[in-house]
């Protein structure tokens, strides 16, 4: 067989999905990156307990939709596999991109940025790679990509951002082992400013925490 694989480059146009008004009384503005199986719409659920009004959320969509099951009804996404992931990980970087160059919101907020589950390694690819100026960085559930290394995170200490990261005592997807070697992962990455939060629960989001984070 006589095969080649090649490339292109075209424009597409993706959603994303936003909870409350942005207006002069917008305290925290957020950016958060859901995880696999999800919609934006839905993941934004988790936040609707925060005050409207002090918050403004803003949930991009990952680009790769799939049915979850044979009943061919609800929907999900993923941002990444392991099929040409740097690639991909290039074009995702591309609409996150675009979508915080859409919103123009206040440099006064306080800006959050969070990833959850596979949103992790987006969160924190996009952070490094773009040199993203956040407050805080929220890593919650998810695994920190080998690829990345202490000197993409040291502009981080000049700008004061305050990084969290939050794991599930029964996680299902997390070992001890591997919680092990991310809290050192952590340390190492973050210089030891990281504040790692270990809660009661397995793979979910608590909005007790989300609150706790503002």
């Amino acid at each position: 067989m006589n095969y080649s694989e090649n490339t292109v480059s075209y424009t597409t146009t993706n959603s994303y999905a936003t909870l409350n008004p942005l207006t002069s009384q917008t305290k925290n503005v957020w950016i958060v990156l859901h995880g696999i199986g999800y919609l934006s719409r839905y993941f934004l659920r988790y936040f609707d307990e925060l005050p409207p009004e002090e918050n403004y959320i803003i949930a991009p969509q990952a680009p790769s939709k799939y049915y979850l099951n044979n009943s061919y009804r609800r929907v999900g996404a993923s941002w990444l596999t392991k099929e040409a992931t740097e690639q991909e990980t290039q074009n995702v970087l591309a609409y996150l991109d675009a979508v915080y160059a859409a919103q123009k919101f206040p440099e006064k907020c306080n800006f959050i940025v969070l990833g959850y589950s596979q949103g992790v390694s987006i969160a924190t690819r996009w952070v490094a790679q773009r040199k993203i100026k956040c407050n805080q960085l929220v890593l919650y559930a998810g695994g920190i990509p080998n690829e990345l290394k202490v000197s993409d995170f040291d502009f981080l200490k000049d700008n004061n951002t305050k990084v969290t990261t939050l794991v599930g005592d029964t996680d299902e997807y997390i070992t001890k082992e591997r919680r092990e070697t991310e809290s050192k992962k952590i340390e190492h990455l973050f210089g030891g400013k990281a504040e790692q939060i270990f809660f009661e629960g397995g793979h979910e989001i608590k909005k007790e925490l989300i609150q706790n984070l503002v």
